[in-house]
């Protein structure tokens, strides 16, 4: 995501969301250990993760919902996500 995406995606959020408010967080990656594992610790410890790998086994979407207390805490996850190889944003 580059910065005009997320300054897009941001402004959208503010336009649509009432904070605190619960948000859903997908995400596809190669069924790497490391790299799941690297998804799920962007989340706090309270979050519902839900993780499925693909019929094939070579990829798995990771779903997690999380309390995000602001717009920040939200765009701040896609940032971190940003870093992780190969990652796709749904």
């Amino acid at each position: 995501m580059n910065p005009e995406q997320l300054s897009n995606f941001r402004n959208k959020l503010l336009e649509t969301t009432t904070f605190p408010t619960v948000y859903m967080f997908k995400f596809i990656v190669k069924s790497e250990h490391r790299l799941i594992a690297l998804v799920e610790n962007m989340f706090d410890e309270d979050a519902e993760i839900h993780i499925k790998e693909s019929s094939s086994g070579k990829y798995t979407s990771i779903t997690a919902k999380q309390v995000a207390m602001d717009v920040d805490s939200i765009t701040n996850i896609y940032v971190k996500a940003n870093e992780i190889p190969g990652i796709i944003f749904l």
